[in-house]
């Protein structure tokens, strides 16, 4: 077997294509951190490599996940999963996701040295628990009897992982501080990524209702799911847009990341136009590189306005 035959399966497993969206609280957090006069390229090449470590965790047990329980199989619309397809097996991946979690350990315990060293051991212990919080929340998705996935709750651990614990928690490792206002980006970037997580579940709506995966859309209906990831996009957009005024004045060079809510919306049009769940599948990378490209805006824009 050569090296891209062993390899394949992992990159298969670990979604590659989700990698953007892990990183865009980082990004967001570090380009205020920035503003405020804050820089640290270790901090943000370690904060870069945590974040993609928790979303290859999160990945790898929610293949196990949804493969062990049955949820992944021929009803599903998307790309094959590794276990489902059996480029994996149980053992192998089981054993996959224990080095992620060593891996996402060690670089959680790194980027706290790296901010706080011996000293600030309050907040090193915070920052430890959140830490643990993340790879907790990583794993239990789809794991175990207790799965939150399983219980629609995926969004509001989107909303606070994805969002508020990347983009303040990011922020705060430079800045040893938090503003109030931060809450609006970090709000945004979470309901954007939770409009991924929705936008998956909407596409999936037909299997996981057959499989007892009960989604917030399973719960709401493929209709009333439409209309909750309408709120959410929408909600985002005020979110950065009062942002962007209240905090670096005139438009139109301080609106520079509402850019990214161009194809945004016109995303949200073909929601709008589309009835079947499997017509959704397309949709997704264009949210997920949307979501990824504001937070690069973001970035950009924070740096300009030094």
């Amino acid at each position: 077997m050569n090296f891209s035959q062993k390899i394949g399966p992992w990159l298969n497993a670990a979604r590659l294509r989700t990698l953007p969206l892990s990183v865009s609280g980082v990004l967001v957090g570090t380009g205020l951190a920035n503003y405020y006069g804050k820089s640290d390229v270790l901090l943000f090449i370690l904060s870069l490599l945590t974040a993609v470590g928790f979303q290859v965790t999160s990945n790898f047990a929610n293949d196990y996940g949804d493969g062990v329980r049955g949820t992944d199989n021929d009803d599903r619309i998307g790309p094959k999963r590794a276990l489902q397809s059996g480029i994996l097996t149980r053992k192998v991946l089981k054993k996959g996701i224990l080095i992620s979690v060593v891996i996402d350990a060690l670089l959680v315990i790194s980027l706290i040295y790296a901010a706080f060293g011996p000293q600030n051991l309050p907040f090193s212990i915070l920052f430890l628990i959140l830490g643990a919080a993340s790879i907790w929340a990583a794993l239990k998705y789809t794991l175990g009897a207790s799965a939150y996935g399983y219980k629609g709750l995926g969004d509001v651990f989107v909303l606070l992982f994805f969002g508020w614990v990347a983009v303040l928690g990011s922020f705060f490792l430079y800045t040893k501080f938090l503003s109030p206002l931060m809450f609006l980006p970090a709000t945004a970037i979470g309901l954007l990524s939770a409009g991924v997580l929705n936008l998956n579940n909407l596409r999936d709506f037909n299997s996981d209702k057959k499989a007892k995966k009960n989604t917030l859309v399973v719960y709401l209906g493929f209709v009333n799911g439409k209309i909750y990831h309408y709120i959410l996009l929408i909600s985002a957009f005020i979110c950065i847009s009062v942002f962007l005024y209240w905090n670096f004045g005139s438009w139109p060079i301080s609106g520079l990341p509402l850019l990214a809510f161009i194809p945004i919306f016109l995303h949200l049009k073909t929601i709008y136009r589309t009835n079947k769940p499997d017509l959704m599948d397309p949709e997704l990378k264009k949210l997920a590189l949307s979501t990824f490209l504001l937070a690069v805006l973001m970035y950009i824009n924070c740096n300009i306005f030094l």
